[in-house]
């Protein structure tokens, strides 16, 4: 459980892939579509998609010759509970979680 926890809280300590997991949160995407808004090579965003993956935050499909991206929501449920030990948190709930994003990330 360590392993997954820091690969998630590393993959949410930054502000593209925070905004990332934001813009999936209406849909699944093309990674065409979640690089448009973002002033960086496709490159770079590829590498923040390869770590979201292997946090197990998002996973990524090949439909046609297009490669999609679509948001795991259960994979918050570890470090949820993991936060919840120290019995300051309540359960994460998406709805909140997407607000307190929203909140968080400029634009």
């Amino acid at each position: 459980m360590t392993i997954r926890l820091d690969l998630v809280f590393a993959a949410l300590s930054d502000p593209t892939r925070r905004a990332i997991l934001t813009m999936l949160l209406e849909d699944d995407m093309a990674v065409t579509d979640v690089a448009e808004p973002f002033d960086m090579s496709l490159a770079a965003i590829s590498k923040h998609l390869g770590l979201l993956t292997r946090a197990g935050l998002i996973s990524q499909e090949k439909r046609g010759r297009v490669k999609w991206c679509k948001l795991e929501p259960d994979a918050m449920r570890e470090p949820s509970v993991w936060m919840q030990g120290f019995g300051q948190f309540e359960p994460v709930n998406l709805d909140d979680f997407e607000r307190f994003l929203a909140a968080e990330l400029p634009g």
